[in-house]
Formats: structure tokens, C-alpha cells, sequence
């Protein structure tokens, strides 16, 4: 059995095919891990929905900044952006079934076996695996649960800045899903910088990418992740970055897992969007 990571797939399901059938991916037999974002600025979110659920037990999904602003906008919870693209999964006659399967994705995934943690953006340096994965077990109650047009409503919001253990209610799990899912540069004190968006050396003086705080308490993790389609280069060991912009016009890449060597693959992509927040 192989198993492979894929970045952020943004609605580009035909690019989503040409890289599989590239891996000689089999339902069945292998496993796909997606890096979240499977919806949004591409042009067929349906289309990637409706494949990723198919897969079953075959595919692994966490989600992203893009999966849950669907799920909040299809709830009421906030207006679509002049940019979204998921009006598809919105008007479908599965709209139900897609969005309830999406909602009940985690928002990390760890695998013993494989000693490989997935997650879409980043973790801030104070957690550790066991602490990331109870965070992540806060929220995926929250959202999975009768009541989760409540955390739907509190997530939208650049505050609270930093971690505590104190944090509690709407600001902590907009703390937890801030992380999880949009985290590109935080400082040496975990205070983040959700504004800053671009490439390294574009960022507010003072902050650093989140895998380059020193003495991360995730150090010693093999994290895959995706979200930052900006960042070039990942040379950091054991962080694998894998959202290289497939609907700007970059490409979409796979990561193999099992085995002892971390091949990449990527396919070039046409690119359906102009390049516009995250």
C-alpha cells in the first residue's frame, strides 16, 4: 500500500485527477492524505467534494481556512466573498451530505505507524503532539456536535493573539481553528501574525515562520501541511510543505509517506484565479 499527501487542491479537480493517475493511485489499495482546502478559487469544488467522500476510508482529509468559510457561509454565519467559488456545493442536490460529511473532517491527523502528523497550516510553539491533538479534539466536538452553528459563529476574528491554557469559550476555539488553519508567521512568544501573508521576508519585523521558532515544542514532530502557497522552499527537517499554488498557475504535489524516502510529484496546473487573500 503506498500513502500520499497532497496540498491544497482549491476546486482544481482535473488537476486533482492528472496527479493521481501520475501516482498509479489505486482506490483500494492506497491512501491519500488531503492537506485541507479542497474547495474555493478553483472551479470545481463539487466535483472534489464529491471524489474525496467517494474514497471512504481510502482518503484522509484535514480541514482548512477554505473548507470551514464554506461551511459558515452554507450555515448563514457569514456572506460569501466576491471570490468564492463553492456556489456549486452550495446549490447542489447534495449539498446536505457534502457539507455534513466535510464537517465531520479533523483538523489534524496523526499516524503512529507512520510517525507523520497532517495538519493545514501551522501550530503555535507551545504545543507539543498531545497537546495539538486534544486542541484539535476541542474543536472537532465543537463543529461535529448539535450546537455547531455556535462555534461557526465565533470563529471569524484575528484575536485572541497568543495561547493560554486559560482561554476559554468562542476565544478559544477561534485561538485553536486561527492555528489549525490559517498560521503562516507567529514570533518567539507564539503572539501571531495572521496579516502576514507572503513570503519569507515580507513579514512584520520581529516574527518568523511557525517552524522556525527556536525550541518549538513540536520540533521533534514530522508534520505535512499546506495553506501557504507563497512559501518557496521548506528546508526545515521534518516539516513538509506541500500547498505549492496549483490554482495560481503553480502546480499540485504529492508527498509519498510509507517507506523510508519522501519522494515528491507535483503536476503543472493551468491556474483558474488571480492571486487574492488566503
Amino acid at each position: 500500500m503506498a500513502v500520499y499527501a497532497i496540498g491544497d487542491i482549491q476546486g482544481c479537480f482535473d488537476e486533482l485527477l492528472t496527479l493521481l493517475a501520475r501516482l498509479q493511485f489505486e482506490p483500494g489499495r492506497d491512501q491519500v492524505w488531503f492537506a485541507g482546502d479542497l474547495v474555493n478559487r478553483g472551479p470545481q469544488s463539487l466535483e472534489v467534494l464529491r471524489y474525496v467522500r467517494s474514497l471512504g476510508d481510502n482518503a484522509v482529509t484535514v480541514l482548512g481556512n477554505h473548507d470551514i468559510h464554506l461551511l459558515a457561509v452554507a450555515g448563514g454565519h457569514t456572506a460569501a466573498r466576491r471570490d468564492d467559488t463553492f456556489h456549486d456545493v452550495l446549490n447542489a442536490p447534495d449539498r446536505d451530505a457534502l457539507l455534513g460529511w466535510l464537517r465531520h473532517q479533523p483538523l489534524l491527523h496523526h499516524d503512529n505507524d507512520l510517525g507523520v502528523t497532517m495538519i493545514h497550516a501551522g501550530l503555535p510553539p507551545q504545543w507539543d503532539l498531545a497537546t495539538a491533538r486534544a486542541c484539535a479534539a476541542e474543536v472537532e466536538s465543537a463543529l461535529r456536535g448539535t450546537h455547531y452553528h455556535d462555534y461557526l459563529t465565533a470563529i471569524y476574528g484575528n484575536g485572541p493573539a497568543q495561547w493560554s491554557d486559560t482561554l476559554t469559550g468562542s476565544e478559544r476555539w477561534r485561538f485553536i481553528t486561527n492555528c489549525f488553519t490559517r498560521l503562516r508567521y507567529c514570533d518567539a512568544q507564539g503572539r501571531l501574525a495572521l496579516k502576514d501573508k507572503g513570503a519569507p521576508g515580507t513579514q512584520t519585523a520581529g516574527y518568523m515562520p511557525w517552524f522556525a521558532v527556536p525550541g518549538r515544542a513540536s520540533a521533534g514532530m514530522e508534520i505535512v501541511f499546506g495553506h501557504w502557497s507563497t512559501l518557496d522552499a521548506c528546508d526545515t527537517p521534518g516539516v513538509h510543505h506541500l500547498d505549492t499554488g496549483c490554482v495560481w498557475g503553480g502546480a499540485l504535489t504529492a508527498l509519498r509517506l510509507d517507506g523510508k524516502q519522501r519522494e515528491r510529484i507535483s503536476i503543472p496546473c493551468a491556474g483558474a484565479c488571480e492571486p487574492g487573500s488566503e
